[in-house]
Order: C-alpha cells, then sequence, then structure tokens
C-alpha cells in the first residue's frame, strides 16, 4: 500500500525520477560509443581526422542511436498510458530487441535525410543567407518528423513505409503537435546543454521522449474521438 499526504507525494516524485533516470541511463549505455565519437570530434584539431571520426559515427547512429531511443520511447508510452494499460511493464531491453530491424532500416533513412541537410547547410553556409535560412527552417522541421517518428514507431504496429508516412502527415498537419514538441524539446535541450549538463546522463533523452510522446497521445486521442462522434 501506498503511502498518502506528504509521504506519498514524496514517493511519487521519487518513482517518477527513478524511472526517468534508469531508462535514460540505459539509452545512454547502448549509445555509449556514439557518445564517445562525439566528445573526440570537439577535440580534433585537424579537418581529415574530422572526417575519420564522421564515418564510423554515421554507421554507429542507425545501428545504435534508433533502436536505443525507440526503445526509451516505448517505454514512455507505458508512462503515459499507464491508466488504460492491462498487461504488465515490460523491460526497456525487452522493447530494443522487439523493434530493432524496424528501426535499423528507419535509421538509415534519416541518416540519409540529415546527410543532405547537412551538405546543404554547408554549401550555402557563407553563399546565400536566404537560403540558409529556407535550411534551417527545414532542419527545424527535419527535427520534428524524427522526434514523431519515434512516438509513431513506439505506439504503432506498422511496417517502415507506413510509420514515416503516418510521422510525416502528423508533422505537417498538426500545427499544436509541431508546436508543443518544438517547444518542449527546446527547452530539455537548452537547459540540457546550457544550463545544467549534469542531467543529459540522467533525464534529458528520457523526459524529452516524455514530454514528446504525451503530445503525440493528445493528438492519437483527439483523433480517435472525433472518427467515434464524427
Amino acid at each position: 500500500m501506498k503511502p498518502s499526504g506528504f509521504m506519498g507525494g514524496l514517493y511519487v516524485v521519487s518513482e517518477w525520477i527513478m524511472r526517468f533516470s534508469l531508462v535514460n541511463l540505459q539509452w545512454v549505455v547502448f549509445n555509449l560509443p556514439i557518445a564517445l565519437l562525439l566528445i573526440s570530434m570537439l577535440y580534433v584539431e585537424k579537418t581529415e581526422d574530422l572526417f575519420y571520426l564522421a564515418v564510423p559515427l554515421i554507421l554507429l547512429v542507425p545501428v545504435l542511436f534508433f533502436p536505443a531511443t525507440t526503445a526509451m520511447f516505448a517505454k514512455t508510452r507505458e508512462w503515459v498510458r499507464e491508466a488504460e494499460e492491462e498487461r504488465e511493464s515490460r523491460k526497456y531491453v525487452s522493447y530494443y530487441k522487439e523493434n530493432y530491424m524496424t528501426s535499423l532500416l528507419a535509421g538509415f533513412v534519416f541518416v540519409a535525410l540529415w546527410g543532405v541537410w547537412l551538405a546543404d547547410i554547408y554549401y550555402f553556409s557563407d553563399r546565400n543567407q536566404v537560403i540558409m535560412n529556407l535550411f534551417v527552417v527545414m532542419g527545424i522541421l527535419l527535427f520534428i518528423f524524427t522526434v514523431n517518428f519515434f512516438s509513431v514507431s513506439a505506439h504503432y504496429n506498422m511496417k517502415l513505409r507506413g510509420l514515416l508516412r503516418q510521422a510525416f502527415f502528423i508533422t505537417v498537419g498538426s500545427p499544436l503537435l509541431f508546436l508543443a514538441v518544438s517547444v518542449t524539446s527546446g527547452i530539455v535541450l537548452y537547459i540540457s546543454l546550457y544550463v545544467f549538463p549534469i542531467i543529459i546522463p540522467l533525464f534529458s533523452g528520457s523526459l524529452l521522449a516524455f514530454l514528446a510522446f504525451s503530445a503525440f497521445y493528445r493528438l492519437y486521442l483527439k483523433i480517435i474521438a472525433k472518427k467515434l462522434n464524427p
């Protein structure tokens, strides 16, 4: 039996802190090689060294980052739908294994999209400011599309093409979801990078995933309600 009153509130807070930190730490462990490469890139002195580090980084993102992040979104889906869930909570590793192949293939698709975007940013950075600003906006769109894909992938049991299509439609077709994911993600990233970097291994990823999926799930419920009550 859970305690009530002040102790009950303290218990709930500590439980949520444990949830966020445990999943975030697991996510960090799975992405540790990527983190080490990114840290190494900050200290390179020669451009060719940066290239040598970028190649394994690009290869590892689909293999490690996408399956690990999809699993993290699947865990946050459990928390958001806790009152509706009938089955027992599953382990992070279970989601990681279950969605690995779809996440891996999605990773290659998004690496290609982000690669084209980065190449365009590099090319136009000192050539055309108007086009450069356009690509910055496209980068924000691509970021929200990527985050929404993780939410969709965690919620729907579809093939990759269907997941990509669904994520694209909610990205361009729901301004409120776009705004919610943009603002919450921006706040979490800003605090993590510039205010309290110590929270990166503890809360940043899982908190961003929880807020993004919460916004997505609210939209999902509205869509279902409209279908049931046209």
